[in-house]
């Protein structure tokens, strides 16, 4: 298929999209310690398997003003909310909406950029597809904490490294994760983060890279 004919089919596609009120699928800010690893769509949902997770998928599009939503309790409080950089005065909490969580989270996707659910039962097929045409209508995102059916990317902490303890003492100061992003049938892509360094900044970890001494040793 040549590049004229993807374009027309592109407009064509927009142009429905307009037409039945949903908008088309755009980036969404995404922090920039997952640039290149994940980019967030309007319309899309992400499953996250911790609390710091969601954070980090909500700091980028509130660092841009966008207005956000918290359903349920996720384990973090406000103070690490900021430290990723989400804007807590854009920001909407709903910490424990009892058996309204759905429709709670239903009407925040209306009228927010960004929600972020902590379910506490599995949802149904039917009423994910309720939100799912909510969000593409409206141009959202929903990050989930847990599963959720059909998610665009399942996103996940492994090999977890604290950094400050030494033989039973001392003060945890950074924590290394490797980050994965499953999407549908392609690769896992990962990335080694600090998830926060030392100065309490998330961002990837650097290769080491051995001086020229010794890799002339290695050589010889």
């Amino acid at each position: 298929m040549d590049s004229a004919t993807t374009a027309t089919i592109a407009d064509l596609r927009e142009r429905m999209g307009r037409m039945q009120g949903i908008a088309p699928a755009q980036p969404v800010a995404t922090h920039e310690a997952l640039s290149g690893l994940l980019q967030m769509q309007a319309g899309g949902i992400y499953a996250a398997d911790s609390a710091s997770l969601t954070g980090l998928l909500m700091a980028g599009p509130s660092a841009e003003g966008a207005w956000c939503g918290v359903v349920g309790s996720t384990g973090w409080g406000l103070e690490a909310l900021s430290g990723l950089g989400v804007r807590l005065d854009r920001c909407v909490l709903v910490p424990d909406p009892r058996e309204a969580w759905l429709e709670v989270t239903a009407a925040l996707v209306d009228a927010l950029a960004v929600v972020v659910v902590v379910a506490p039962a599995r949802v149904g097929e039917r009423d994910a597809a309720r939100i799912a045409a909510r969000l593409r209508q409206r141009g959202g995102v929903l990050v989930v904490l847990g599963d959720w059916p059909r998610a665009a990317a399942r996103i996940s902490l492994d090999e977890v490294r604290w950094v400050g303890l030494e033989r039973g003492h001392g003060h945890l100061q950074a924590r290394q994760v490797t980050l994965a992003v499953s999407q549908h049938a392609s690769p896992v892509r990962t990335r080694r983060l600090w998830f926060p360094d030392v100065d309490q900044v998330v961002r990837p970890v650097e290769p080491v890279v051995a001086p020229v001494s010794d890799l002339g040793r290695r050589v010889g």
